[in-house]
This record gives C-alpha cells, sequence and structure tokens, in this order.
C-alpha cells in the first residue's frame, strides 16, 4: 500500500524568510496551545501498563490483559492503532469535527460512529501516518488539507488495542470532498466539538467489564446527513479532546469512572 505523504506542518515558509501559521485565527490558537501538549513515551506508557519500571529495555516481555495476554516492543505496532480528530472552523466560528458511520458490512462495530482511523500498518512511520492514511482510505481526506498539532494520550478499546487520537486542523473545509469507502463507510458527518462536554444530549449507562463497573457515554445527535448515537470510545476521545482544546471539564459527572479510566486505574495497580 502507498505510503501517505507527510501532513501539512503548523508553520509554512514564507519567501520573506518569515513564518505564518495556516488557518483562521482561531484554529492558529488551536495549533499554539495544542503544539505544548505532553503526550507519554513509550516507555512510560508500557510502565503504565505494567506497572514495572522498564527503564530503556524495550525487548522485555511484560504481562498484562489482551490477546496472548502480553504486550511487548515485539508486537507493540501490531497492538496499536490511530484516529484523526479532525477539526475545522464552521459557519458560525465554531469548531467542528468529522465523524463517519461505519458500513454495515463491517463484522466489527457495524454501523457504529468513529473517527476516522485503523490499526498501524507496517509502511505507517508513526501514528500521524496511520490516522491521516486511514482518513484517506476511509473518507478521501487528503493528508496535504490536514495538519497535524498534537496528539493524545493512548486509550484502550474493548479488544485491548492503544488507539492513538491525532489532533489535525482542516484549514478550509470547503477544499475537501468527501469519496467513501463503502466496505469501510457509510456516511460522513460533522458535529461541535463543544457538544462533548454540555449536558444537552448527553446520556450514560452502567456498564461491566469483568467484575468491574463502568459508565458508558452517549450523545445524540441531529445533522443534515441525519440522526447519530456517538458512544463508547469515540466519545470518550471527544470527551478528552473537548477538554485539552477548550481547557474545560464536562459540565456532567459520574460516581463510576468510565471505561479508559478504569483500565489506567487497574493498569497502575498491577
Amino acid at each position: 500500500m502507498a505510503r501517505i505523504p507527510p501532513s501539512m506542518s503548523i508553520e509554512t515558509e514564507m519567501e520573506c524568510g518569515r513564518k505564518e501559521v495556516v488557518g483562521s485565527q482561531t484554529l492558529q490558537r488551536i495549533a499554539e496551545q495544542l503544539q505544548w501538549y505532553k503526550t507519554p513515551s513509550l516507555i512510560e506508557e508500557l510502565e503504565n501498563v505494567t506497572g514495572r519500571n522498564m527503564g530503556s529495555k524495550f525487548g522485555i516481555m511484560d504481562h498484562v490483559e489482551g490477546e496472548n495476554g502480553l504486550f511487548t516492543h515485539a508486537n507493540w505496532r501490531k497492538r496499536r492503532a490511530a484516529v484523526l480528530i479532525c477539526l475545522f472552523e464552521g459557519k458560525q466560528g465554531e469548531l467542528r469535527v468529522i465523524l463517519t458511520k461505519r458500513s454495515m458490512k463491517l463484522s466489527s462495530h457495524p454501523g457504529d460512529v468513529a473517527l476516522p482511523g485503523g490499526k498501524m500498518e507496517e509502511g505507517d512511520d508513526d501514528d500521524s501516518a496511520t490516522a491521516l492514511r486511514e482518513a484517506m482510505e476511509e473518507i478521501g481526506l487528503d493528508s496535504y488539507l490536514v495538519q497535524v498539532v498534537a496528539k493524545l494520550e493512548p486509550f484502550i478499546s474493548q479488544n485491548q488495542l492503544r488507539v492513538v487520537p491525532v489532533v489535525g486542523l482542516l484549514a478550509k473545509i470547503e477544499d475537501f470532498s468527501p469519496v467513501l469507502n463503502c466496505d469501510e463507510v457509510d456516511a460522513v458527518f460533522d458535529v461541535p466539538l463543544e457538544m462533548f462536554l454540555k449536558v444537552d444530549n448527553h446520556r450514560c449507562e452502567e456498564r461491566a467489564w469483568k467484575s468491574w463497573k463502568y459508565v458508558f457515554h452517549c450523545f445524540d445527535c441531529e445533522t443534515e446527513q441525519g440522526a447519530f448515537t456517538i458512544c463508547g470510545l469515540t466519545a470518550s476521545i471527544l470527551i478528552r479532546a473537548a477538554s485539552v482544546v477548550y481547557q474545560q471539564i464536562p459540565c456532567f459527572s459520574s460516581n463510576l469512572p468510565d471505561f479508559q479510566q478504569l483500565q489506567r486505574a487497574l493498569s497502575n495497580a498491577a
């Protein structure tokens, strides 16, 4: 499979030698804000999973929950995925995020709402390359239109994949003409990012993982493309993204942890 070319950088060289951030003032502010966001290193990630001090010994085999019960540097790429949080400025100046509805043909999570993304492949240089490649394959979003400005901390899926959210900015939404891969995507739509901090349209369910209870977030929305429900991993990622971008905590709360908080608590207690 062809390698996706690198995305547009936050800054573009000008003929006069100066650098200028691409996009509106809102997007410039977000780019400048997120450039200071620090994610855990690979060693820190492994230490969080195993609860052990690994130093620089990437080859050590440590037991965790998941396929084969192992998470090592050798199978790190096989258990890693990335999604693209592609933000753009709406007509009213609000930040909006691009989402998809998974094809009903898929064997896993058919019809669910998701961010563009998927598992890391051998040709991917890093998480950003994975997210951009998947966005191109799924909805025809050209990587040259997207400025990658940050990566958030990894999230853990129900099947124990480590999913890295990659934040990208789309300066001109009119330059994006969706081309859907019908084998993977049934629809593409967008919603305001801020909705993931508000009580409006939010509901939650109590669920269990093994013997542990956790809260399952859901957001119902009406769009020009129809009605959709955003829940589970995608909802958790967007709650976190909105919290980071707007530097606010959600207006809703729960006495239970969500799935991500539960997994991190269990990993730290291991």
